[in-house]
């Protein structure tokens, strides 16, 4: 049977990471590769590099930050670079398109602090335009992968020390419940179900060697509707990656489907 691994990667800016990419897609090849925090546009974008390793390339960017984009071994089909419900966002953080038969989103999703700004706010409008969409992409009942960094920490045993994130955006209880209401819609979370309780993380900050104590967090996430479920078969949490040189603060994750 024919399977498609769908990666996805915060790389934290793809200029200061792009050794660190093509070495990691040279090693893995995944068919599907989604980006975020990309921190580029068009015309300063890696593209003959990426497309000399057989991909085709889809991106929505911006100068020095956000920006979100595809990398695929396959067409890329009915792109989509807006999320509805703000006609006044201008921030690149959302594509959705067709690859083969599966509806893949990604999505880099506003991290929030400080509690209470309109950077907050502004994640929890975000959240519901989200969760208004998917509910729409999610009755057409077709494959449908939704993956990227969410900025949410689901639950206490996604971080290594919940006390240190309690005045944390990513881990305040109104975005968690938000998280689990679009869990509740039908979705399942790959990476948990995979794991059950067991800590693994996908993200560890730059500061007080989070990396070497392994004090992590899990915040990139890969949400699959029950025709996607049906079809999984394995996930993969790329954790060697960070230790490379000048890495990103992110991990790659993904999955493996049957097609």
């Amino acid at each position: 049977m024919k399977q498609m691994e769908i990666a996805s990667y915060n790389v934290n800016g793809i200029r200061a990471r792009l050794p660190r990419l093509i070495d990691w897609i040279k090693s893995s090849m995944p068919d599907v590769i989604v980006l975020q925090e990309i921190k580029s546009r068009l015309e300063h974008f890696p593209t003959e590099e990426i497309e000399s390793l057989g991909y085709n390339i889809e991106l929505a960017g911006q100068k020095s930050f956000n920006g979100v984009a595809v990398f695929s071994k396959f067409p890329i089909e009915g792109l989509n670079s807006e999320l509805p419900g703000d006609p006044t966002d201008e921030q690149a953080r959302w594509l959705e398109f067709h690859v083969r038969n599966i509806k893949i989103c990604n999505i880099y999703l506003p991290n929030g602090n400080p509690i209470g700004s309109s950077k907050y706010y502004y994640k929890l409008d975000w959240i519901d335009r989200l969760t208004k969409k998917l509910i729409e992409l999610k009755d057409m009942e077709e494959p449908l992968v939704v993956l990227g960094d969410f900025n949410i920490i689901p639950k206490a045993v996604d971080c290594h020390e919940p006390e240190k994130w309690k005045n944390d955006a990513i881990f305040q209880q109104e975005v968690r419940l938000k998280f689990q209401n679009i869990l509740n819609l039908g979705f399942t979370d790959a990476i948990r179900i995979s794991s059950l309780n067991n800590q693994i993380f996908t993200y560890w900050d730059y500061q007080g060697r989070s990396w070497e104590k392994n004090q992590g967090v899990r915040i990139d996430h890969a949400l699959l509707s029950p025709e996607a479920s049906d079809k999984l078969k394995e996930i993969r949490i790329y954790s060697s990656i960070r230790n490379a040189e000048k890495p990103s603060d992110h991990v790659p994750i993904s999955i493996i489907l049957d097609l």
